[in-house]
């Protein structure tokens, strides 16, 4: 029975190892066995970057969206103002009438708006000026959240991108470390990391005659934005469109790219379904506005702004543009995963070639075949015959380290491979602990049947605790390490778990088959 265990979790530990080793495709498997091994940033090369979160303007952003909750407070208190704006990067000042308003101004700012501080009040013939200012550590809480909101936000774009094991992480206060392994198109990926994807949705302005719109002499509440053209080459057109933003991106729940049909037949167009909330103001919005148009507008360029037919409740809106497949592809990521707090900037951008990889992984193997071999060798000349069992088990547990790998789609990186080299030390040494006991039993008279059965007992109590405890140690570094760390950490653990299992038992079957089955009198050690 315990050697039909053993040839099971070869056997299964083989089939995993198939798609690795094996170039051709398997005929009936592809859907049974794992994957192949993937191979990290350094052994089959990639893109690294680093990004700087420009927090300045994340902050100009939250000023801005102060500015606009101050006025629908106002609004709602029924304080009359005459401006409440952000100023001088993201201070924000309010315009009062007159100075009646000032106590009820600052009890609704006080009880709204807490991380406001007021740093200067001017009453003059225009009215009364208050500047408002956001606090030093309100400022520092925003820069290191826009700072963690990229970063996941960037995160979660790479992982529906379909990088395997992308390492992203802090580097110093606003700067973003990111190696991509595989990556071959680095401007797509460059393109979906950088989008800010800020969508917003709002009305054409009605009455503006193209005459304004070339003269930029526009109503108040009125702005000029440009609509994306197919044709790189030609200027882009210029929409106005009402400054107030109707919806934002912000209650969108999928975004999916769909072939349209008919006139757009063969093109490619994003479908939005929105939340409770954003269905039932969209529905709002269309309802109160048909027959005007409504502009959809990303990152600043209207996309398109189709006429509203009629009230739309289903919560679902279509972006509609001359794009590729995979640019459609891009934008429904970046929309599905949300917008970036602030626009990112490239700061360092190289790429890590194969053949750089290549050269990795023969020195690597190399380097353990040489160690392994050596290991080999000293087991049979010291320890015979029972050396011979013991690189037995050492070559099974380099197959079941390889195989679990595989099955849970771990990343083999350069200190991996050293991670296992090290786990065939750590194999040899539990062997080695193993026959000094049943070598110390023997010069004690024992049978080989009894010096077996202490040896294996004594010395697995110390293998155990060995083993668990590097185990701990290996979590840990997978958990809290990045990068190379983890590719160390996870072939380590799996080394450990494998280790634990061809010393203890495989090698203790062999031996019970020996003595057993063969009846050797004399055990070769």
């Amino acid at each position: 029975m315990r050697a039909g265990i053993i040839l099971v979790f070869l056997i299964a530990g083989i089939f995993c190892l198939l798609p690795t080793f094996v170039s051709s495709s398997l005929p009936g498997l592809s859907t049974v066995l794992p994957g192949k091994i993937h191979l990290g940033l350094d052994l089959q090369g990639g893109m690294h970057l680093v990004l700087e979160v420009e927090t300045n303007k994340a902050i100009e952003n939250t000023a801005d969206s102060l500015a606009e909750e101050i006025k629908d407070a106002l609004r709602t208190k029924k304080i009359g103002f005459t401006e409440v704006a952000r100023t001088g990067g993201w201070n924000i000042e309010a315009v009062l009438p007159s100075n009646a308003q000032v106590n009820d101004f600052n009890e609704a700012l006080k009880t709204g708006f807490p991380m406001l501080e007021t740093t200067s009040e001017q009453t003059g013939a225009q009215g009364t000026k208050i500047l408002l200012a956001m606090s030093p550590q309100e400022l520092h809480n925003l820069r290191t959240r826009s700072v963690q909101q990229a970063i996941e936000t960037i995160r979660n774009r790479i992982d529906q991108f379909g990088v395997r094991e992308p390492d992203i992480r802090l580097a110093g206060t606003d700067r973003i470390m990111i190696e991509l392994p595989g990556v071959k198109d680095s401007q797509q990926a460059i393109s979906l990391i950088g989008k800010t994807a800020v969508l917003e949705f709002k009305l054409v302005a009605q009455n503006v005659t193209q005459s304004q719109i070339e003269d930029h002499r526009l109503p108040p509440g009125v702005k000029l934005f440009p609509m994306r053209s197919s044709d790189a080459t030609s200027p882009p057109s210029m929409v106005a469109l009402e400054d107030k933003t109707v919806l934002t991106g912000d209650h969108i729940t999928d975004a999916r790219v769909e072939i349209g049909g008919g006139n757009s037949y063969g093109q490619a167009s994003i479908s939005l379904n929105f939340d409770r909330q954003g269905a039932k103001m969209f529905e709002r919005i269309t309802g109160d506005n048909v027959g005007r148009k409504l502009a959809i507008v990303l990152d600043g360029v209207v996309y398109s702004d189709p006429v509203i037919k009629d009230r739309i409740p289903d919560g679902r809106a279509v972006i509609e543009g001359a794009y590729s497949d995979e640019d459609a592809k891009v934008l429904a990521i970046a929309l599905r995963t949300g917008r970036l707090p602030a626009p990112v900037k490239i700061l360092e951008q190289s790429t890590v070639g194969p053949s750089l990889g290549h050269d990795s992984i023969k020195d690597g193997v190399m380097a353990s075949a040489i160690a392994g071999l050596g290991i080999v060798l000293f087991m049979i000349v010291y320890y015979r015959m029972s050396g011979v069992v013991a690189d037995l088990a050492l070559v099974m547990n380099l197959i079941l380290i390889l195989a679990l790998m595989a099955a849970v789609g771990a990343t083999l990186t350069l200190p991996g491979i050293a991670g296992i080299a090290l786990t065939i030390g750590i194999a040899v040494d539990a062997n080695v602990l193993i026959y000094e006991r049943i070598r110390e039993e023997l010069r004690f008279g024992k049978t080989p049947r009894a010096a077996i059965d202490t040896g294996y007992e004594r010395a697995t109590i110390t293998i155990m605790d060995a083993n668990v405890t590097s185990a701990i140690a290996a979590l840990v570094l997978y958990e809290f390490g990045t990068g190379p760390v983890k590719g160390f950490a996870v072939t380590l653990f799996f080394g450990l778990a494998a280790n634990m299992f061809t010393a203890i038992f495989v090698t203790r079957v062999i031996f019970d088959y020996l003595l057993t089955e063969r009846r050797v009198k004399e055990l070769s050690i």
